[in-house]
This record gives structure tokens, C-alpha cells and sequence, in this order.
């Protein structure tokens, strides 16, 4: 057949490129436009090869081979298939298992079958070899392509290189049509666009600094009350990898990382007894410190349970307001699920504060009864437990929580329900908006 098809490594196109853009092979460190890409993929095939292209294949790792977001856009879009292989940790490093064997064994049965004349492989793995050379065989012509190594040496097998038919190399131009790198601001972490948080959480200080602005609160006092929900991070807790700074015109040091669910409670028992006028174990609500509470309460911040009461050991419950809220699954059709899940494949990149976005969104426009609205509200920073985990399992779909040595990551939680509050907030306070607003 007059045609060609393109066998794409993932990890080695990726990673390639993430050495060349940023300096270390981390995916992490870059950002990639996945149409963008395989457009330019299919032109470049064709103009090269100077046939029709059959097929895009995508070669690629994911934990227990559950589709990633990435490969929920890819395996949508046109002359694109997508193959999973397994990726295990293995000291302390992610490695992929059987992508290796799958392009092989597809090189082979393309080759075997006759069901093109070119193939173009974009790899630098030397086990491929083997295949490379049976698709030769088979009166088959071969393509490899490379990214541009970082160093100016080979970043791909040299018997492999030895054994292609035509060789081709991406190079920094080309692969920066449909990839960049993330931008440092710091050692620790790539920073997202300013976002809104869980304010009354994360501006919260830490127990080792609770009796310091106590201390500074009896000496000035100021407001009580946290930043809006709406505004943006309080300084303290810009990012989870804040560093202690010096103390520059008497300012206290900043606290260190996002406080815990642990740290809460600390919080909590260490100044219970200067709250005033609330009743004991009531769940802090907009706008109110999370400190307010008993002496012998913590909050769940996994929205478990709320406040609890550790001296009785008896929960205190939900508000019968927010225990009859509706979930998303009672109020979706079955039409309706059939949309989300089209959106979710298609639209929803699954960003952490974007599927909490999602969710909430879903939730909210679904509702017939809008003071379920109000109810939810009134509840914030805290998720009701049956919505929370509804949430969470919503999350899962997306690879969030099933990735990380099968722990939920304490990071992307918080992102996941900042998103759902940041959208909660916005149609609340649509509601409460002028008519001629």
C-alpha cells in the first residue's frame, strides 16, 4: 500500500524535548500543545515520505494502563491510536513496561501485512532493532526520526541509526511549535497562574506560630477575618514550597507550606480559648477563622465528618440542611452523563483546580431548588462528606489520586476543591448581584 504510518515513542519525544527546552528530561518541566503536535507530525510524514498518511501511532506509559489526559485528547483526535504500556516506580523513578514489545510487535504486523511503504518511527530505543530490521525485509522503507539532542551528540541507539533508511532530526524550531517549557519561579515547583485558594485554610498559620499571633493580635488588634474567598493567596501561603525568610522590620516569618489537617487541629486546641461567641464545635463558616472551635475538636479537612468532638467521641454531625444536599449523580440524566463524559475526553485538560471547576459547575447549573446553593455556602471551607467524595471519585478519572504510590495527593486536593469553592463563590455571588448588574 502506497501510505505511511508514524510509530511515535512518547517518552522518548517528550523527554528529548524536555532535555532540550528545559535542561533535565522531566515531562513535568514542559507544556505540550498535543494537536499542535500531531498535525505537525502528519505534514512533516507526508511531505517526507511523499505518501498519504494511514495512521498516527502513540506509544506511551500510564499507571495500571488507565488513560491519562493526555491520552484521552489524543485517542479522539483523528488518524490517531494510542497504546499503553504500564508505568511502574521503581527506586524512586517512574519507568514504562512493554511500550518496547507493543512497537515492536505493531512495526512488525504493518510490515508483515503490507499495509504501507514507509514507516517513520520516532524513537531512540535500540530494541527496536530487530523490528526495524524484519520491516526492511518486508520491502518496507523506514524513517527514523530524532529530537535534537540537548548536548549536540546522538540521543538515540547508533546501530539503529546505522540500520534506518533516512534519518531526520526535529529540531529546536520545529519542536517548539507545539512545546514549551514551564517557567521556575522558584527551585521547587513550576508557578501556575495566580489562582484563588481556600483562604480560611491556607492563610491559617501554623501551630508553632499560633502563639506568636496571638501574642500579636492582643497587642494590635485587627480583623479577625481571613482574605475574601474570592482574593488571591495571603503571602504566607503563596506556595507550597514558601521558605522561612528573615525577619525584615519586625515581620513574623512566614509559615512554611500548606497547613494540614493536622496542623488545623493544633491550631484549633492552641487558640479555642480566646474564640469568642461561637458555639462550641460549630464548623467555621465564610469568613470566620478556622480557629473557632473547641478545645477538643479538629477539623476534617478530608470533609470526612466536619468537626469532631475527641472528648465524647461522638460526631457531631451535619446540619440537616446540608445532609439532604443532592449529588451530582441525582441530578445528572442519563443524556446528561453522556455529555459530561463526552467533555471530560474532549474538553476537561484534568488541572487539578480545573476539575474541581467542573464538578462544581455541573452541580450547581443542575440544581432545582437554588437554596441547596446557600446551604453549600454556608458551609465553606467544608465540603459536605457525600459531595466531597463524589467529588474525588469524579477526580479519579482523571489520574489524580491514583498515581502517586497509591496516596491521594495532599496538593492536588487542595487544588481540586479550591476549584469547586472558586465556582461555588462565583455563582453565589451572581445570585446576589444587582438586576442591573
Amino acid at each position: 500500500m502506497d501510505r505511511c504510518v508514524v510509530l511515535v515513542d512518547a517518552g522518548y519525544l517528550l523527554g528529548a524535548a524536555a532535555s532540550l527546552l528545559a535542561g533535565e528530561p522531566a515531562r513535568s518541566r514542559i507544556t505540550v500543545d498535543h494537536a499542535t503536535l500531531i498535525q505537525g507530525l502528519r505534514e512533516r510524514a507526508e511531505a517526507e515520505t511523499e505518501q498519504p498518511l494511514l495512521r498516527i501511532y502513540w506509544f506511551d506509559g500510564a499507571p495500571d494502563r488507565v488513560p491519562q489526559p493526555e491520552h484521552r485528547r489524543l485517542r479522539v483526535m483523528p488518524r490517531v491510536t494510542v497504546r499503553l504500556g504500564a508505568l511502574t516506580r521503581s527506586d524512586g523513578r517512574w519507568a514504562q513496561k512493554g511500550v518496547d514489545a507493543a512497537m515492536h510487535a505493531e512495526l512488525t504486523e504493518l510490515a508483515r501485512n503490507r499495509a504501507c511503504s514507509d514507516i517513520v518511527l520516532v524513537t531512540g530505543d535500540g530494541d527496536l532493532l530487530p523490528g526495524l530490521m524484519s520491516a526492511k525485509e518486508h520491502g518496507v522503507a523506514v524513517h527514523l526520526w530524532a529530537v535534537q539532542a540537548a548536548d549536540g551528540d546522538y540521543n538515540q541507539s547508533e546501530d539503529l541509526v546505522a540500520e534506518a533508511d533516512e534519518r531526520r532530526v526535529l529540531d529546536r524550531t520545529w519542536i517548539t511549535r507545539a512545546v514549551r517549557a514551564k517557567e521556575l519561579t522558584g527551585a521547587c515547583a513550576p508557578s501556575p497562574a495566580p489562582r484563588p485558594e481556600i483562604a480560611a485554610i491556607l492563610s491559617a498559620p501554623l501551630p508553632e506560630t499560633a502563639a506568636a499571633a496571638a501574642a500579636a493580635a492582643a497587642t494590635h488588634p485587627a480583623d479577625p477575618r481571613p482574605a475574601e474567598r474570592n482574593g488571591s493567596r495571603p503571602a504566607a501561603a503563596a506556595s507550597p514550597c514558601t521558605t522561612e525568610r528573615g525577619q525584615e522590620n519586625g515581620e513574623a516569618p512566614a509559615a512554611r507550606g500548606v497547613p494540614t489537617p493536622k496542623d488545623l487541629a493544633g491550631l484549633a486546641r492552641g487558640l479555642a480559648g480566646q474564640s469568642q461567641g461561637a458555639p462550641s464545635g460549630q464548623p467555621a463558616g465564610p469568613g470566620q477563622p478556622a480557629s473557632v472551635a473547641a478545645p477538643n475538636a479538629t477539623l476534617r479537612w478530608s470533609s470526612d465528618k466536619g468537626w469532631v468532638d475527641r472528648g465524647t467521641g461522638a460526631g457531631l454531625g451535619e446540619p440537616p440542611e446540608t445532609a439532604s444536599l443532592p449529588m451530582l449523580a441525582q441530578l445528572t440524566s442519563a443524556e446528561q452523563r453522556w455529555a459530561d463524559r463526552e467533555e471530560d475526553i474532549t474538553t476537561v485538560g484534568g488541572d487539578p483546580f480545573e476539575v474541581g471547576q467542573v464538578f462544581a459547575r455541573r452541580w450547581a447549573e443542575r440544581l432545582t431548588d437554588a437554596v441547596h446553593l446557600q446551604h453549600l455556602s454556608t458551609e465553606y471551607p467544608r465540603i459536605p462528606h457525600r459531595i466531597d467524595g463524589e467529588l474525588l471519585r469524579y477526580a479519579a478519572r482523571f489520574g489524580l489520586l491514583a498515581h502517586k504510590d497509591d496516596q491521594i495527593d495532599e496538593h492536588d486536593r487542595y487544588a481540586i476543591r479550591a476549584g469547586f469553592w472558586r465556582e461555588i463563590d462565583a455563582r453565589t455571588a451572581a445570585e446576589h448581584a444587582p438586576a442591573g448588574d
